[in-house]
C-alpha cells in the first residue's frame, strides 16, 4: 500500500510539473512582448549609456517560439554636446529570436530587419565622438549568433570636423545583394563618391567576411579589398589598399596616421590587422618623383603606440615632401631673408604623444629640382622614445665625401621647444664638390659641428645653441692672383698670369658658439704666397658675418697695401669690404714708397696647419 501511494504521488508530481511546464511554454509561445517595452528601453539605455526610447513595441508572429518583435520609432540620442542631433532614429526594427533561449537566461536574436534608419556620426574638432559609449555603458563582446541582417531605406551621415571630412551615404543589406553603402561627400574640401559592399550575414563562409570599399574623386581615390575573420570584426582582417591623391594629407584624412602635405602621391600596401597591432607587410609608393618601399609594424603596448619598420628609396627629392603652397612660402621666405645654410626643418615633437619606435631608412640617390645637389645618399636609424628622437648612426653621402654622426631631438621634459643636439662630421670632401662642381680653388675639406640648443626648427635651435664648429680645407691650389690678394699684395695680384697657381696649404676656421653667437678663432687662410688671419663673430640664425681680416705676403711684395678688410654679409653670400682709406690714392703712393725703400713690414710665416686642424676638428 505505501508503495502504491508513493508511486501515485510521484505521478501526480510529474503530471503537475509537466502541466506547469506546458503552461509556461504555452505562455511563452503567446506572450505579448509589447508589455516589456519599458524593460527593453531600460536594457538599451544600459547598453548605449543613453536614454533610449521606443515608440511602440509589439509581437508580429501569432503563436510560436520563433518570435518576431517589432519596434517602431526607436531613438538613440547623442551626448548632450551634440544636441539636437540624435545618434540614431530608426523607423522600424523587426527582431527575430527563439523564445526558448530565455530559459537559458539570455536573448539571442538570429534575424534583424531594419527600415528607415537615420544614423548621424559626429566628431568635433577637439576629437569628441558622439558614438563613443559613456563610461556607464554596458560594453559587450562583438560575438553574435546573428544569421540575417536586412536594412532598407536607411542613411548614414558622417561629419568629422577634426579631419575635415563629410559623407552622406545610403546603406542597405539583403541576402541577394549583400551589405552595401553608396554616397558622396568631401575630404578636406575635395569632392568624392563612396561605395562599399560585403556579403549579407547569411552568406558568410566559415566566418570569413570579404569586403570592398572605394573612394573616388579627382583629388583623391582609394580602393580597399580585404577579408575580416567575422562580420564587422575589424580587429582581425587582411587588406590590400591602393591610393592616389594630389597630396599625402588627403590620404591622411582617411587613415589618420599624422602625415604631412606633399606633392602628388600613389601608394599600394598589403596590410594585416591583429587585435593589438597593424602589420604593413608591403608598402610601395611614389611622391612626386621620389619612390618609397618598406614595411611597418604598429603595436599597441601599455597604452602606447610602438613602431618598427624599414624603408628604402631609390630616388628622393626633399621638395616632394612639401606641397606647392609650402614650396611657395619657403621660396618667399628665402627671397625675404636670403639663402641659409642651416635648414628650417621643423622638429617639434609636442604632438607626437604616446608614440615610440625604431625605423631604419636608406636613400640611394638624392636629387633636387633646384639643380645638381652635393647630397647623394642618406642612411640611418630613427629611434623615438617618449618624445626623444635619435637619429644614429646617420650617414649622408656627398658627391665627394660623407657626413656622419648623430642628431637628437629631446622633448621628453614636456618643454614647449625641444632640445636639439647635433654631433656631425664632414669627411674627405672637397671645395669643388661642396660648391656644386668646378671652380678655381681646390682642396680637401673636413668639418665638425657639436651643438645643443632649443628650437622648434633646426634653424631656431642652432640660433640659440652653444657648442663649436670647425672647418678645415687643405692640400689644394688656387689662382696666384687670389693668393697675392690675400696677402694685400696688389702689385703681384695685378701681374699674376691667368694660369699661374699657388698652393693652398690650409684654411682653418673655428667658431665657439654661446646662445647662437659665435666667436671666430682661429681664422687662417694659408697659401704658398700669403697668409690671411681673421677675428670676429658669426651670429645665428641669420648666419651674419662680422670678421676683420688682415693679410701679409710671405715674401717682399710688389705693391703691398697697408690696412685690413672686413668680411660681412652671410655665410651663403659673404661680402669682403675694403675700407676707402686702403684703396685711396694716398695709400697707394704710400705703398709705392715703401716698396721703393724696402720698408714693407714683416712677412708672414707658415701656419701650423696640422695643429690648427686638430684643434678645430676635435
Amino acid at each position: 500500500m505505501p508503495t502504491f501511494l508513493s508511486r501515485r504521488r510521484v505521478r501526480v508530481i510529474l503530471a503537475t510539473a509537466g502541466a506547469l511546464l506546458l503552461c509556461a511554454l504555452l505562455a511563452l509561445a503567446i506572450f505579448p512582448w509589447g508589455m516589456l517595452k519599458g524593460a527593453a528601453e531600460s536594457r538599451l539605455t544600459q547598453r548605449f549609456g543613453r536614454p533610449v526610447t521606443i515608440g511602440t513595441m509589439e509581437r508580429v508572429d501569432p503563436v510560436g517560439f520563433a518570435t518576431i518583435v517589432r519596434l517602431r520609432d526607436v531613438r538613440i540620442p547623442g551626448p548632450a554636446w551634440s544636441a539636437p542631433r540624435d545618434l540614431a532614429k530608426i523607423g522600424r526594427i523587426d527582431v527575430g529570436f527563439n523564445a526558448l533561449s530565455l530559459l537559458l537566461g539570455r536573448l539571442s536574436p538570429h534575424t534583424i530587419d531594419i527600415s528607415g534608419a537615420q544614423i548621424n556620426l559626429v566628431r568635433t574638432r577637439d576629437g569628441r565622438e558622439n558614438w563613443r559609449q559613456d563610461k556607464s555603458a554596458d560594453r559587450q563582446s562583438g560575438n553574435s549568433s546573428l544569421d540575417r541582417l536586412t536594412v532598407a531605406n536607411s542613411r548614414l551621415r558622417y561629419d568629422d570636423a577634426k579631419q575635415d571630412r563629410r559623407f552622406d551615404m545610403a546603406f542597405a543589406s539583403d541576402a541577394g545583394a549583400g551589405l552595401r553603402l553608396q554616397g558622396s561627400g568631401t575630404v578636406r574640401g575635395a569632392p568624392v563618391t563612396l561605395a562599399a559592399r560585403a556579403p549579407a550575414l547569411s552568406d558568410r563562409d566559415g566566418g570569413r567576411w570579404p569586403f570592398e570599399a572605394r573612394i573616388t574623386g579627382e583629388a583623391l581615390s582609394m580602393h580597399t579589398r580585404g577579408t575580416m575573420a567575422a562580420p564587422f570584426d575589424t580587429d582581425r582582417m587582411t587588406l590590400d589598399v591602393t591610393a592616389r591623391a594630389n597630396d599625402l594629407k588627403l590620404i591622411d584624412a582617411i587613415i589618420e596616421a599624422g602625415l604631412f602635405q606633399t606633392q602628388s602621391v600613389t601608394l599600394s600596401a598589403h596590410v594585416r590587422r591583429e587585435p593589438t597591432r597593424w602589420l604593413i607587410d608591403r608598402l610601395d609608393g611614389r611622391v612626386g618623383r621620389s619612390d618609397l618601399s618598406g614595411k611597418l609594424t604598429v603595436d599597441k603596448v601599455d597604452g602606447r603606440t610602438k613602431l618598427s619598420g624599414t624603408f628604402v628609396s631609390r630616388q628622393l627629392d626633399f621638395d616632394d615632401f612639401a606641397s606647392d603652397e609650402g614650396l611657395r612660402r619657403a621660396a618667399a621666405k628665402k627671397r625675404a631673408i636670403g639663402p641659409r645654410v642651416v635648414p628650417d626643418t621643423r622638429v617639434n615633437l609636442a604632438k607626437v604623444g604616446k608614440t615610440d619606435g625604431t625605423i631604419s631608412f636608406r636613400v640611394g640617390n638624392i636629387v633636387s629640382r633646384q639643380g645638381p645637389s652635393s647630397l647623394k645618399t642618406l642612411a640611418g636609424t630613427l629611434a623615438l622614445d617618449n618624445r626623444k628622437l635619435s637619429v644614429a648612426p646617420l650617414t649622408i653621402g656627398l658627391s665627394q665625401g660623407r657626413i656622419t654622426g648623430s642628431a637628437v631631438v629631446d622633448q621628453s621634459d614636456g618643454a614647449p621647444e625641444p632640445l636639439v643636439r647635433l654631433d656631425l662630421r664632414l669627411l674627405d670632401s672637397s671645395i669643388p664638390a661642396l660648391g656644386g662642381g668646378g671652380g678655381s680653388v681646390t682642396g680637401r675639406v673636413d668639418a665638425r659641428a657639436v651643438l645643443a640648443g632649443r628650437g622648434s626648427t633646426i634653424r631656431e635651435a642652432v640660433g640659440k645653441s652653444s657648442g663649436r664648429i670647425g672647418v678645415v680645407a687643405r692640400n689644394g691650389a688656387l689662382p696666384a692672383e687670389i693668393a697675392a690678394a690675400l696677402g694685400f699684395d696688389a702689385g703681384r695680384a695685378l701681374l699674376a698670369g691667368e694660369k699661374d697657381r699657388a698652393a693652398l696649404r690650409c684654411v682653418v676656421v673655428g667658431i665657439a658658439l654661446r646662445g647662437g653667437r659665435g666667436t671666430v678663432g682661429p681664422f687662417v687662410i694659408d697659401t704658398s704666397q700669403s697668409r690671411l688671419d681673421g677675428a670676429g663673430t658669426v651670429t645665428f640664425p641669420g648666419e651674419t658675418l662680422a670678421v676683420r681680416l688682415t693679410g701679409a705676403p710671405k715674401q717682399d711684395a710688389v705693391l703691398r697695401l697697408p690696412g685690413s678688410a672686413t668680411l660681412s654679409g652671410t655665410i651663403s653670400e659673404p661680402d669682403v669690404q675694403v675700407p676707402k682709406e686702403v684703396k685711396s690714392v694716398g695709400n697707394v703712393f704710400k705703398a709705392i714708397g715703401r716698396a721703393i725703400t724696402g720698408k714693407q713690414g714683416p712677412t708672414a710665416t707658415d701656419a701650423d696647419c696640422a695643429a690648427l686642424s686638430a684643434r678645430v676638428l676635435r
